[in-house]
């Protein structure tokens, strides 16, 4: 399984990003292979509108069943769960992309079950 995370770097020692589709990167975990990898989403940090779907193009792409975030908005959702991309919140969260992987690995986090999880917009 492949597990995409919300940083604002490239490791897993890298912030977490609560942002989806504005978010600096996505760090993903390939649990097959024990390997990390990351994908820039800079296209999308000055986007004027569409985000949003256009990271959640990008993050289908990688072939990632999870993603762990902040805040999904209502179209980005929308994509991601006609995707098959379960998709959980790290709420208000501040640690690092291992904190938030092994939170998820522990059962920790709440599944995003509809859009604007957590206060999105804040």
């Amino acid at each position: 399984m492949k597990i995409a995370i919300t940083s604002h770097g490239q490791n897993r020692n890298a912030a977490v990003d609560s942002r989806f589709g504005r978010a600096d990167y996505f760090v993903l975990y390939d649990q097959e292979s024990d390997t990390w990898t990351s994908l820039s989403n800079t296209q999308n940090l000055e986007a004027a509108h569409g985000a949003g779907i256009q990271a959640g193009q990008s993050l289908e792409k990688t072939e990632a069943s999870v993603l762990i975030t902040g805040h999904v908005g209502p179209k980005a959702f929308k994509l991601l769960d006609a995707a098959n991309i379960t998709m959980y919140s790290f709420g208000d969260f501040n640690g690092t992309v291992d904190e938030a992987l092994r939170a998820f690995l522990d059962g920790k986090l709440s599944s995003i079950n509809s859009p604007g999880a957590m206060g999105h917009g804040k």
